[in-house]
């Protein structure tokens, strides 16, 4: 089984705790008296506070998938298909974008995530007709364009494949701030390699922002759950 690797770090906001701690000062009465220097207008703060945080978590999309939070832009990204079109990330504002980075001869991550997708794109429906699903390979020294689209074709007509040359694929990986490289001896020239690359799949929303990262495991009911939300 080969590695998966990834250099990106997201925060996600935890409140819980301060939710407790002010629900147990403020109604609790002997908690309340410790606080000697607590006046009305301090009082009243604290529960203006506790209702901002309370909104908050009740309003918040129930993901499955790690939520970015804040959400970013998501970074730029511009290859070519298989038929010679440009695919820009940016001309598909409108649609709920989930990118995954790997490669063909890929043994167990890869070909599980594509059949993942294929089983929520059927649970969509017809909306279905509203996400795109682009896999990207990052072994373009095997995979040439038409390879990456004959192999995501082979799990679903929904999935775009993608690749670009050594250079292209370079950039897109610094863009994203992601690392993939051959799993073995540099001497090893053969074509028997296996690669290193990230394992989770990233999901930017219909305005272009990048929202959430879908780690490896997620069932397809869930993969299609968040869509949903998305959309």
């Amino acid at each position: 089984m080969h590695r998966v690797v990834n250099k990106t770090r997201y925060r996600t906001p935890r409140a819980n705790g301060v939710i407790e701690n002010l629900m147990i000062i403020m109604l609790d009465p002997e908690r309340q008296s410790a606080q000697s220097n607590w006046g009305p207008l301090h009082l009243v703060r604290r529960f203006a506070a506790l209702a901002v945080l309370l909104l908050t978590a009740c309003v918040s999309p129930p993901f499955n998938g790690v939520a970015l939070e804040p959400s970013e832009p998501a970074p730029a990204l511009r290859l070519t298909d298989s038929s010679g079109r440009r695919f820009d990330l940016q001309d598909q504002r409108g649609k709920v974008v989930l990118l995954f980075f790997g490669y063909t001869h890929c043994p167990d991550i890869c070909p599980t995530t594509l059949v993942d997708w294929k089983r929520a794109a059927d649970s969509l429906g017809k909306k279905r007709e509203q996400v795109r699903f682009v896999f990207i390979s990052v072994d373009p020294e095997r995979d040439s364009a038409a390879a990456v689209q004959r192999y995501a074709a082979r799990f679903s007509p929904d999935i775009l494949g993608l690749t670009g040359t050594r250079a292209q694929v370079d950039s897109v990986m610094r863009t994203w701030k992601i690392a993939a490289y051959r799993d073995g001896p540099v001497r090893d020239t053969g074509s028997a390699y296996l690669m290193a690359h990230p394992s989770q799949v990233f999901v930017v929303d219909r305005e272009g922002q990048l929202r959430l990262l879908h780690r490896a495991g997620l069932t397809p009911s869930q993969i299609a759950s968040d869509i949903r939300v998305l959309l």
